[in-house]
């Protein structure tokens, strides 16, 4: 029987970068919608007309689901995960799932005493061309690492979320950090600069730059931009014995918003096309490397078998509170213009 999964939120995420992969999991089923925008609604009916549509959580808990997606704006998620782990319902939250790590503990907690599991949708984990990077590394093929450069500039100032609850930092900021500490672990000091615009919603951030000093000792340096008219996407490992590059095309929302879905051809799905196949170089000599395929799908793949087979969360709070750590320490740094050392 297919895991029943309701969503909470229908716009750019619920509808883009959690149905479609919703719906393509042989192990999950769709079974409800909340959104109280009566055009959503409508867009709702055309997408995916056989799922329910409600006015509020309460009442998709009530028509019956075992976990609750919420992918609503950023201030409302705290609210919402804390009334469905009060009903004795799995939570998964989108990015970032609270305002700070302190209270992103708070949720864990209450999610354990509840007896719920609580995952968060930090879905880039899935990207080819991270799965990729990391099974260069993992094979040992440029050998102990040294350095990570993550970059992702979009000329998108008209999706830049205003305001204290918004900036890029808390957005692109919590993909690119997560798949960071994914890779090489807990973060134990943490340098940063914000760059800041004054919009009619109050001051934004609307790039960053940040250092990160892991515990097993790779330095990450992570950076994005929105506003700079700048499109330009770059992971880079080095390490002792070589370096991995790779100039990516996010190749998975671009086939989404083409009006692909994985459903369709999963086989197939997610795969960096030749041209932009990475570049491994060692002593001896250069050479790329095939993409491997990247597909959102496996989270919910493996959301269903936590649920269902007792295995571990794809992206287990906890390792959230992580992320989230490590953007609260960004944000102090750039304020205080110091280092912030984390503990241990």
């Amino acid at each position: 029987m297919a895991l029943r999964v309701g969503l909470v939120g229908y716009g750019a995420g619920g509808r883009y970068f959690h149905t479609p992969f919703i719906q393509a999991s042989a192990r999950c089923e769709l079974v409800g919608v909340v959104t109280r925008s009566a055009e959503r609604a409508r867009i709702v009916g055309e997408d995916v007309p056989d799922v329910a549509v409600y006015g509020t959580l309460g009442e998709l808990i009530d028509a019956g689901v075992d976990v609750v997606v919420i992918s609503t704006p950023p201030e409302t998620r705290q609210e919402l995960v804390l009334e469905a782990i009060g009903r004795g319902v799995h939570v998964v939250a989108d990015k970032p799932f609270a305002p700070s790590a302190e209270v992103g503990q708070e949720l864990v907690e209450a999610a354990a005493s509840a007896g719920v599991l609580l995952g968060v949708f930090h879905n880039r984990r899935w990207d080819t061309d991270l799965r990729t990077l990391r099974d260069v590394v993992e094979r040992g093929s440029i050998g102990n690492v040294w350095r990570f450069d993550s970059r992702f500039d979009l000329d998108e100032p008209g999706s830049l979320e205003a305001g204290a609850g918004g900036g890029l930092l808390r957005d692109l900021g919590s993909h690119l950090v997560d798949q960071a500490l994914h890779l090489f672990g807990p973060a134990e000091w943490v340098s940063a600069q914000l760059d800041w615009v004054d919009l009619e919603d109050g001051r934004t951030d609307a790039g960053f730059v940040i250092n990160i000093g892991h515990r097993g000792g790779v330095h990450s340096h992570v950076s994005a931009s929105k506003v700079n008219r700048l499109t330009s996407k770059e992971l880079r490992v080095l390490g002792e014995q070589g370096s991995y590059e790779s100039c990516y095309t996010d190749v998975q929302t671009q086939a989404i918003f083409a009006g692909q879905r994985p459903a369709e051809n999963r086989e197939e799905w997610g795969y960096e096309t030749s041209d932009h196949w990475g570049t491994l170089r060692t002593a001896e000599g250069s050479r790329t490397i095939p993409s491997l395929q990247g597909d959102y799908t496996d989270y919910y793949d493996g959301l269903a078998a936590a649920i269902e087979d007792g295995t571990p969360l794809p992206v287990p709070a906890e390792q959230a509170i992580e992320t989230l750590r490590v953007l609260d320490a960004a944000r102090n740094s750039d304020a205080h213009k110091e280092t912030v050392k984390l503990g241990r």
